[in-house]
């Protein structure tokens, strides 16, 4: 990058943290208005629900709101972002809670008009599954069109009315989910549909600060393709498990340890996905002009891994749904095929190598100093629910290894200078490992986390 890029990315990135002269000064009437209403808000959930609480929630709820104050004030896209969510999660309650009460309640989302269609739970999350799939292809139109940037930001909208409407969707679930009865009630956090779920809009979230903070739209068509993967492993599992009724907790996952543990491990996830599609992107541009196909096959192979992620490691096609995930990895071979025989187009159309080393970067490191957190959180949860901090329990050995890869790979660029090539591709293996240890773990390996079997 040239020293004008860098002197306007530490200008914003000072405005942005706080870190510049008079930050208070600089807060807008909505910056006010925006943290009020959360005050306000945790105020509100404070005397509404102090019955329902115990100590270590009421302690959350206290911490939650000058964390979301300082994310809405960090980045200002966010506050709207939240404010939208809450208006329409509110909206959605409102509608549900009928006259009579009782149990008319959850009955509503197939008489009441705007739940049925838009804003009840599953509703809300299949327009999500819709919209990114529309934001994945816009993105992907505008790498080969004249106006790409036309199509690029449609991509871009459409990804953050994804984003909105899966937030939606996650609030109207953990209210349905007090409506089933006084033990059912969690935060929708606890099953593979449920971290699915919060996988996509927390990796396009974060696609999306990355992308407003380095003013280009073009590596979203890489980071989309990943979140539409996990779409499409989401609909598989809704169709076949019938996975998104909403299911009593097991008592290992009775615990307030779950509602910090959870969501800083899936920032890790998506951050890790974010980080190898950038490295895929990188390599292909890398590759434009390289002709010899035993020298593509390689990233063809490990692109495909990539695309089919979510289910590399099933068992065969005999199972229920074999044909459809048949159909799917033909889709994601095309794919990726497709990219290799245009990849001189989508060169030119990437940022700058710097760039694209550079946030995928970035995301490692948050994606480490969260997933290093959810290991100690995961530890003292360990400790709490089977007496032990650790047991080399094959999803906490693959944990390890996770946080060991991405250790290495932080050490070798701080310490060593690790940048191109080397470091592209070992973050995109990186993400293979991190799979297995996600769902490959809990496919094949028995043990203590047993209950998060696919």
């Amino acid at each position: 990058m040239n020293t004008a890029t860098q002197t306007f990315e530490l200008k914003n990135n000072r405005q942005g943290t706080g870190l510049g002269p008079g930050f208070l000064a600089s807060r807008t009437a909505w910056d006010w208005l925006f943290a009020a209403l959360v005050i306000g808000g945790a105020a509100w959930a404070f005397v509404r629900y102090d019955a329902a609480m115990d100590i270590y929630e009421k302690w959350i709820l206290v911490g939650a709101a000058p964390v979301l104050i300082w994310l809405g004030w960090f980045w200002r896209p966010m506050s709207r972002l939240m404010a939208v969510v809450a208006a329409l999660s509110l909206l959605a309650i409102w509608l549900y809670l009928p006259p009579e009460g009782g149990a008319a309640v959850l009955a509503r989302a197939d008489t009441v008009f705007l739940l049925k269609y838009f804003i009840s739970s599953q509703s809300a999350i299949l327009w999500m599954s819709m919209l990114f799939f529309m934001s994945t292809a816009f993105y992907w139109v505008g790498m080969f069109s004249r106006d790409g940037s036309t199509f690029e930001t449609l991509g871009s909208r459409l990804a953050w009315v994804a984003v909105t409407l899966a937030l939606v969707g996650t609030m109207v679930r953990w209210f349905e989910s007090h409506q089933i009865g006084p033990d059912i009630g969690h935060i929708p956090v606890s099953n593979l549909y449920e971290v699915f779920v919060l996988f996509c809009w927390m990796t396009a979230a974060f696609y999306l600060y990355y992308e407003d903070q380095y003013k280009t739209r073009a590596m979203g068509a890489f980071v989309m393709l990943v979140v539409s993967a996990a779409v499409g492993f989401l609909l598989w599992y809704t169709v076949v498990r019938e996975a998104h009724q909403i299911q009593p907790l097991v008592p290992a996952l009775k615990s307030w340890w779950m509602k910090l543990h959870v969501p800083a491990n899936f920032i890790g996830y998506g951050t890790f996905a974010i980080s190898a599609m950038l490295a895929f992107a990188y390599l292909i541009k890398q590759s434009a002009s390289e002709t010899r196909w035993y020298k593509l096959a390689p990233l063809f192979i490990l692109g495909v891994v990539l695309c089919f992620e979510p289910i590399v490691f099933r068992q065969g096609a005999t199972e229920k749904g074999g044909s459809y995930w048949f159909i799917y990895f033909g889709i994601s071979a095309l794919i990726v095929g497709g990219i290799l025989a245009v990849r001189g187009r989508i060169a030119a159309r990437l940022p700058s190598f710097e760039v694209l080393d550079d946030v995928m970067y970035k995301a490692i490191a948050v994606g480490f100093a969260f997933f290093t957190i959810a290991t100690v959180l995961g530890a003292f949860w360990a400790a709490e629910a089977w007496g032990g901090y650790w047991s080399w329990d094959p999803k906490e050995t693959w944990a390890l290894i996770v946080w060991l890869n991405y250790a290495a790979w932080l050490h070798m660029r701080l310490m060593k200078g690790l940048r191109g090539t080397v470091a592209a591709w070992w973050a995109l293996v990186g993400l293979a490992v991190t799979t297995f240890a996600f769902l490959g773990v809990n496919m094949f390996l028995s043990g203590l986390h047993s209950y998060g079997e696919l």
